[in-house]
């Protein structure tokens, strides 16, 4: 198979970034007042912003999602997805793959169902809802992935503030040792 049917780049990398294929989905729809922002050029996407948890007592999010869940992804064919990353301010952070999209409640909010790389094998995602696992949810339909979003969450009061943070590409790999130079270039993880 050759290398370039290895990698699927979703964004970023040869592809480049696009801001209108992103949207903000801060705790503001629930009257917080955290608030990111993703500023792209052609090589890499800087995600940032102000993590606030006292409005709403210890929670808080920020994060900004696909626009584009109308065109699912198939990545049936792959065994994970590789975030590349830049610079990072050593938070934690959230990447969420799903696979089907809720119609918004009637208050307007979601229903719920560091420079180095990032590989994400599909079997270690887990399902949560609020930031808890949520056990009893179906398997990830990778045939039918709807939305992809980066989030920077309080952990419950565990971090706020400031937050910043580049993505060169994000991009779904058959198996780890399509990157280039291999896993060992990578860490192998499950969190941000």
């Amino acid at each position: 198979m050759e290398k370039s049917h290895r990698i699927l780049v979703l964004f970023g990398g040869s592809k480049g970034w696009n801001a209108s294929d992103w949207t903000a989905s801060d705790d503001r729809v629930r009257g917080g007042a955290s608030q990111s922002y993703l500023d792209c050029s052609s090589a890499v996407a800087r995600f940032h912003g102000n993590l606030d948890i006292k409005t709403l007592g210890g929670a808080g999010f920020a994060s900004q999602r696909t626009t584009l869940d109308d065109k699912p992804w198939d990545l049936s064919s792959y065994s994970g997805v590789h975030l590349d990353l830049g610079k990072a301010d050593g938070k934690k952070y959230t990447f969420v793959i799903k696979d089907e999209i809720l119609p918004l409640m009637e208050d307007g909010r979601e229903q719920k169902a560091g420079a180095e790389g990032l590989y994400i094998p599909w079997s270690s995602l887990k399902p949560t809802y609020r930031g808890k696992e949520k056990k009893d949810a179906g398997k990830l339909d990778l045939k039918n992935v709807r939305r992809f979003s980066i989030m920077s969450r309080s952990f419950f009061g565990g971090q706020e503030g400031d937050f910043s943070l580049e993505i060169k590409a994000v991009k779904a790999v058959r198996q780890s040792s399509d990157l280039e130079g291999g896993i060992q270039n990578v860490r192998l993880s499950n969190k941000l």
